[in-house]
């Protein structure tokens, strides 16, 4: 790494992604890109919404809701109020401002852009200069599978609170979808690729089962860490502790390692861990990891800068092992199951 100027591609969904992307563009001399899960992408009400990549969008923009870490500050709800009155689904909340997001995308979309050209046009409009790139512009649907049957995510996740345990997630369309030019050249070109504290399953995991991301990762020259997202046996924020006892494996940074180590073997250099998960270290080193041990909760601007600078200066003492392993993936694209499900 001898540029002045260190290129950072960061993977990312939900609201840990956006932080941890947020605390890397604070950083001097960086030039981030962040490749954002769209396996979340739903249609409503005829728009086209892109949840993970807003949150990322409003995150770097400095417009975010602070409190619920999605949609927009100081948002206003008439529309979501009147919406009700007409006895439209109300289920997933839209604030008046974020339905402009949606309107121009969807816009946008119908007359021939892609999901890329469509955010990159609203990143500069909202002054963003990293790079926000939607993993694929051919859609991906995650769905999750609980005793119910299969459900969509956002009806999962959102209408039904993520309450039913997750037997099984499948991502469909995926073996038709690629990682865009965009992704490829982000991962390509990187100095440093970080895994953010999301969703092993349906954040992480969902970027991973694109056909030839894998590839990808293990031919970049670039050390790979990831941020657990799982601190003292319970999810930073979301479901994630949960789906590791339906889907297998442990809720703990050690459940983390083994995760990435087992279903997608070779990828990972480092992994940074919380205070609280300091005893686990050892055991995570055991399986190749080379790890750091620090605060990871982000609970402010300054947690968020202080954990991407911490986390790139690891990254910058690895040796990125992984370009030395060429074992594939073991787990099936497009499905997560736990054994005997």
């Amino acid at each position: 790494m001898t540029d002045r100027v260190t290129r950072v591609t960061v993977l990312a969904g939900g609201v840990g992604g956006a932080k941890l992307a947020h605390g890397v563009s604070m950083l001097p001399d960086v030039d981030l890109s962040v490749v954002v899960n769209t396996g979340d992408d739903l249609e409503l009400h005829g728009l086209s919404i892109s949840p993970d990549v807003d949150t990322v969008l409003y995150t770097l923009a400095g417009l975010a809701n602070a409190e619920t870490g999605w949609g927009l500050r100081d948002e206003t709800w008439s529309a979501h109020e009147m919406l009700g009155r007409y006895g439209a689904p109300t289920w997933f909340r839209l604030g008046d401002r974020d339905i402009a997001t949606h309107l121009v995308r969807t816009v946008r979309l119908a007359a021939g852009a892609t999901p890329t050209d469509v955010t990159r046009e609203l990143a500069a409009s909202l002054g963003v200069r990293s790079r926000i790139l939607p993993m694929a512009d051919r859609p991906v649907r995650t769905r999750v599978r609980t005793s119910d049957g299969w459900l969509d995510l956002q009806t999962w996740f959102v209408g039904r609170r993520h309450a039913d345990d997750a037997l099984e997630i499948r991502f469909e369309g995926v073996e038709d979808a690629r990682p865009t030019a965009a992704v490829l050249e982000a991962v390509a070109s990187a100095d440093v690729v970080a895994f953010a504290p999301s969703n092993p399953f349906i954040s992480i995991g969902t970027i991973l089962a694109l056909p030839g991301m894998t590839s990808a990762l293990l031919d970049t020259t670039a050390p790979i860490v990831a941020v657990s997202p799982i601190v003292a046996g319970a999810a930073i924020k979301g479901p994630a502790d949960r789906m590791f006892a339906t889907l297998g494996g442990e809720a703990s940074a050690l459940g983390v390692a083994q995760h990435y180590a087992t279903r997608h073997p070779g990828l990972l250099d480092g992994l940074v861990i919380d205070a609280a998960d300091e005893a686990q270290a050892p055991a995570i080193e055991r399986l190749g990891f080379v790890v750091l041990v620090t605060a990871i909760v982000m609970r402010d601007e300054a947690d968020r800068r202080r954990l991407a600078g911490e986390m790139l200066a690891f990254a910058r003492t690895l040796r990125p092992a992984h370009t030395l392993r060429t074992a594939p993936a073991t787990q099936d694209p497009g499905t997560i199951a736990r054994a005997g499900t």
